[in-house]
């Protein structure tokens, strides 16, 4: 009898604790707070750890053309069969200004043998089977008799692909060969040997794989660009970034200097080329090949919102501080004005005219544009004002990003907030690299945030850094991402609030990185979608229309017993979507009651799952460690989901 009352005992407890331990979740579907913007999750891109030259710019060939600072960076001469030559670096700076420098090489080679290799971006990724397609600028007026051979290598120095080039004339012109690989490499190279007597300048060597995006030539890596329309932006920020402002005014990001044909863009050294002197990269530059007008094709083949940042007349505050002088403000200034025009103007303008003759008659649709990166101190706030008056003045349409500074709070940032509420600003630019504490315990940040007629708030640059050594950089684990994800779902709640959104980095090649953690990791074959790139991923594509109230006790749950969560409904799909992560180290039961909506019996819903261990990383040989994994639940006007530990949960369910 006495074991019998302790067995009872026991289970009324156990009972006890399972009802305490559910927790109750109401969804006031019927109640949407806001609208969710059109623009809420985007990408931020900036040509930093190889982005755009090496990455995303397929261009495969590296200083193609010679204008690097050492010349023949990137360039070995070859020597075969006891043939010779010699290649001589010339400048005609005042005949060419934006590409000054070509090779000339005279040619001693009866058994073709002679020329150039050039490594690429780390190497050259070549895959078995496909196309490549090779051009050159030349002039031949001494070798007219001249063949060429375009050899690929792979790492061994094996040829795994060659194609010929003859006919070489008088004058410069463009010659082209296409050839396909007979073998595979990671880290291959390009031989262009020369057979015969004479000379031969050389300019824009370049190879590209066929297959670029869209099949577009200058175009971009396929499966990268790829990997960003699978995120489903609302837009693309870009060019950055610190990029945007240089390390002096002179090589900051002038966006006239992109646009145009290829060979009459101007390189310039990038910025990160000495940023870290532990991860230095001098082979760093900007070709441009990946300019403004790529900028604006790639936004809206993946159906995102263009959002340029443009230079404010200010170089990096935490290099030079360079500025420049007021009363010589006005070509900055210009260079806005410009490329609003280069992006909606009518063909009959100057800049209008330019976008058709690179074949894109229509515009862009631009609609909003950032006046500098990371700006601050009255030195912005001046000058701020000018882009503004200028701006407004001719395109009040235009919706206008301004800078919050480097900071997520202190005496920087709150000079900056008081001074731009006095302005036109539509956004203001907040930036936080912090650890993932910091985003667990500042999910209910913009809660209080003003919500009267004052700027709304673009969370422009922002990523968990987790400290796991000696090391300064840090990995994309889980725990990064979760606590992401966690931090995310304030800013969903606020949407009123919170108008855009972006990670940041966003690519990263894994023998060339100067920044981590980054969105997505690559090498010259392959592609691989971090921890964190799911959470931007399922907030994305799941971004509803509305936002409704999520409430436990009547209050939004923002990290008490380590939960946090948001909602939306879709009003198109009929779908109400819930975002819930339980970042603590115990499953939790949720009980959820849908208000609002009718809910079928039965209705099969869907619950995508992230979890893992925190240290969980994606690498490019493990890409799947951890992925989105969906299972099915039966719900109705109440149900019960369960969430794993340290997860991320989208319910989505369905309602007439």
């Amino acid at each position: 009898m006495h074991c019998k009352k302790l067995l009872a005992c026991a289970t009324l407890l156990l009972c006890g604790y399972i009802t305490s331990a559910q927790v109750q979740l109401t969804v006031q579907a019927g109640k949407p707070v806001t609208d969710v913007p059109p623009h809420m999750w985007g990408i931020f891109f900036e040509d930093i750890n190889f982005a755009a030259d090496g990455g995303l710019y397929a261009e495969m060939v590296k200083n193609r053309s010679f204008e690097f600072n050492s010349p023949l960076m990137g360039w070995k001469e070859v020597k075969q069969n006891n043939d010779t030559g010699h290649i001589l670096i010339v400048n005609r700076q005042s005949a060419n200004t934006a590409n000054p420098r070509y090779a000339g090489i005279t040619v001693n080679a009866p058994n073709g043998g002679y020329g150039l290799a050039n490594e690429g971006f780390r190497g050259m990724g070549i895959h078995k089977g496909a196309q490549y397609n090779f051009s050159v600028w030349a002039n031949a007026a001494n070798g007219k008799q001249l063949q060429a051979r375009i050899v690929l290598l792979d790492e061994n120095g094996a040829p795994i692909g060659e194609a010929a080039l003859s006919g070489f004339r008088d004058g410069w012109q463009v010659y082209k060969a296409s050839l396909t690989a007979t073998g595979a490499a990671a880290k291959g190279k390009l031989q262009l040997l020369f057979k015969g007597q004479g000379k031969i300048d050389i300019d824009m060597v370049s190879l590209f794989p066929d297959n670029t995006w869209k099949h577009r030539p200058n175009g971009l890596r396929a499966d990268l660009a790829q990997m960003l329309a699978d995120l489903h932006p609302g837009f693309i920020r870009f060019p950055g970034g610190c990029i945007v402002e240089g390390r002096e005014l002179a090589t900051r990001y002038q966006w006239k200097k992109t646009v145009g044909k290829p060979e009459e863009r101007t390189l310039i050294v990038n910025r990160w080329n000495t940023e870290f002197a532990h991860r230095s990269t001098p082979d760093y530059f900007q070709s441009f090949g990946l300019g403004f007008f790529e900028y604006f094709q790639l936004a809206e083949d993946i159906g995102a919102a263009p959002l340029p940042i443009l230079n404010c007349g200010m170089a990096c505050q935490f290099n030079t501080g360079e500025v420049a002088a007021m009363n010589e403000l006005d070509p900055y200034v210009q260079d806005a004005l410009d490329l609003i025009e280069f992006a909606n103007g009518d063909t009959t303008t100057q800049w209008g005219a330019l976008r058709a003759h690179m074949g894109h008659p229509a515009p862009f649709h631009l609609t909003m544009m950032g006046v500098g990166n990371e700006q601050w101190d009255p030195q912005y706030i001046e000058r701020y004002r000018v882009f503004e008056k200028a701006i407004k003045s001719k395109y009040p349409q235009i919706k206008l990003v301004s800078s919050a500074g480097p900071f997520s709070k202190g005496p920087m940032f709150d000079y900056l907030w008081k001074e731009l509420k006095d302005t036109r600003a539509d956004l203001i630019d907040e930036h936080y690299y912090m650890p993932p504490q910091w985003f667990l315990s500042n999910a209910a940040r913009y809660d209080h945030y003003d919500r009267s007629k004052g700027p709304k708030i673009f969370a422009g640059e922002y990523a968990a850094h987790t400290k796991e050594g000696p090391e300064a950089e840090s990995r994309n684990t889980w725990g990064s991402a979760l606590a992401e994800a966690a931090f995310m779902t304030g800013l969903e709640r606020n949407a009123d609030v919170v108008k855009m959104a972006s990670y940041a980095p966003l690519f990263a090649h894994v023998d060339a990185w100067q920044w981590r953690p980054d969105l997505i990791w690559f090498d010259n074959l392959r592609t691989v979608g971090t921890p964190n790139y799911y959470v931007q991923k399922l907030f994305s594509v799941n971004k509803g229309t509305q936002v409704v109230p999520i409430l436990r006790n009547g209050e939004a749950l923002a990290g008490k017993d380590s939960l946090y969560a948001s909602a939306v409904i879709d009003a198109n799909a009929h779908t109400v979507i819930l975002k819930i992560v339980n970042a603590g180290a115990q499953p939790r039961s949720l009980q959820i009651a849908l208000q609002g909506v009718k809910v079928p019996k039965a209705a099969q819903a869907g619950q995508q799952v992230l979890t893992a261990s925190t240290t969980t990383i994606n690498t490019l040989d493990q890409p799947q460690n951890i992925v989105p994994v969906t299972h099915q639940l039966t719900a109705g006007s109440r149900f019960t989901v369960n969430a794993a530990p340290a997860s991320l949960n989208v319910i989505t369910v369905p309602y007439r």
